[in-house]
């Protein structure tokens, strides 16, 4: 590989890691458009393994905000984020695909607290305004909860 072709691939990565934070940041802030605005036109996202739906970057969304909202204090945290550019013969290409463990601490509007974690699996797509997400697919592994009865 050329500099140039290991620089984009820096500047890929970079890139990327701007996107899945940023999902972090729009769900923990309620920033549904914002959240909405990660994903491409036809981007999908798949919470039913943490008892949710599963449908377009709008329906996540709103859902999303219903669900979280007796939450106030919520916190995703994405980490062990494993990174694959698509490989076009040693140079990248214009997709790839992030596997990413969470911890996700949330406390209800009752004082109670919620804990959670799994993997995210988030399909990406290089577009003219750069990447951003094609698909997020969400593995709940384990739920406590303090008090709290929960459900999807």
């Amino acid at each position: 590989m050329t500099q140039r072709v290991d620089l984009a691939t820096v500047m890929d990565r970079l890139a990327i890691d701007e996107v899945i934070t940023g999902y972090a940041v729009a769900v923990d802030d309620a920033d549904w458009a914002g959240f909405r605005a990660l994903f491409t036109s036809d981007g999908r996202a798949d919470y039913t393994a943490a008892g949710g739906i599963e449908g377009t970057a709008a329906e996540v969304a709103d859902w999303l905000a219903g669900v979280l909202q007796p939450f106030p204090v919520r916190q995703h945290l994405i980490v062990n984020r494993l990174l694959r550019i698509q490989d076009l013969g040693g140079y990248p290409g214009d997709r790839a695909e992030v596997r990413a463990d969470y911890l996700s601490p949330l406390r209800h509007e009752s004082g109670q607290d919620l804990m959670c974690g799994g993997r995210g699996v988030f399909g990406l797509q290089r577009g003219d305004a750069g990447w951003e997400l094609r698909t997020v697919v969400v593995q709940e592994k384990w739920r406590h909860a303090t008090g709290l009865t929960t459900g999807g």
